[in-house]
């Protein structure tokens, strides 16, 4: 009866010996930091820290995501900035947590790196303007993947929107890399900031012997023939002046794609071109009269006189 009981007593004898080397390697001092001893149980907590931090930073990516989807937001530029911005600031956390651990001076280190930051800060100054500027975009949604700017009076899309720069591409297909201080410090036409509407316009001068009640229809009738316009909105056709050799009218269409703006203008001219030459109007081209008169004649210059 006695044998379990000496069993059970040498086991806990050898637990008690495991724990205490345990411990014993746990307390073993490795260094010092500053006026701290820095033993294996330090770095072990430093790593679990930033093993745990790791971990948490990948999951804020599906919690960004969640909380996005739950208030109807699909916007991947916009999830995928608030993204890197909560993964960033909780791997930051987690680098401090675990310094602490180890026994770092946090304040030693702030103070330290406050000097760093304002020296860095010169040194990357338009990297940190194009940084702040993104979170501003972020913020104020006033430009938005898909979007349709002008921007340096080129019309271009929104592919992709990033924390230091926004990817555009022209209408010759070209992708341009714009930084996004760019974006907030200037002036920028977004066609679709409210509504993808956008007032397309042209000109066309016909002969002054044309009649003005006619040309008014014909351009009406051909620029509701254009696709692509917004049917709750009426063209528009505008007499604007007596040119020189020509009765001057502007037209005007709301198109619903802004991105289709030169094909559209290029079809609201065919069918302006084709309805004034079916009714038979003539299309105004500039022209110069030069009239000679010959000596004599009343308006004729005087004969130059001679000399001496």
């Amino acid at each position: 009866m006695q044998a379990p009981q000496e069993d059970s007593a040498a086991l806990d004898g050898l637990a008690q010996e495991a724990a205490v080397t345990v411990r014993g390697l746990l307390d073993t001092h490795l260094f010092t930091m500053g006026n701290q001893d820095v033993t294996v149980s330090n770095i072990l907590a430093a790593l679990l820290v930033m093993l745990a931090g790791f971990f948490l930073s990948q999951a804020s990516r599906r919690v960004v995501r969640g909380i996005f989807r739950a208030r109807r937001v699909y916007d991947e530029g916009l999830i995928g900035t608030a993204q890197r911005l909560v993964r960033y600031t909780i791997l930051v956390l987690v680098i401090f947590l675990a310094l602490d651990q180890i026994g770092i001076d946090l304040s030693t280190l702030f103070a330290a790196g406050a000097i760093a930051a304002v020296a860095i800060g010169f040194a990357l100054q338009n990297i940190l303007q194009n940084f702040v500027a993104g979170i501003i975009l972020l913020v104020e949604r006033s430009i938005t993947p898909l979007d349709v700017l002008n921007v340096d009076g080129q019309i271009v899309r929104v592919v992709d929107m990033r924390i230091r720069s926004t990817i555009v591409r022209t209408l010759d297909e070209e992708e341009i890399i714009i930084p996004n201080a760019q974006l907030v410090q200037s002036s920028v036409k977004n066609y679709t900031l409210r509504d993808p509407l956008y007032r397309l316009r042209t000109q066309v001068g016909v002969s002054y012997s044309s009649d003005v009640d006619q040309v008014f229809k014909v351009l009406m009738d051909a620029a509701t023939t254009i696709p692509n316009q917004d049917t709750k909105r009426t063209p528009v056709v505008l007499f604007t002046e007596f040119g020189d050799s020509a009765l001057n009218f502007d037209v005007s269409i709301w198109v619903r794609d802004p991105w289709l703006t030169r094909r559209t203008r290029s079809e609201l001219n065919h069918s302006i071109w084709r309805h004034l030459k079916e009714a038979g109007i003539v299309v105004a081209f500039p022209q110069l009269d030069i009239h000679f008169d010959p000596p004599g004649h009343p308006n004729a210059p005087p004969a130059p006189r001679a000399l001496g």
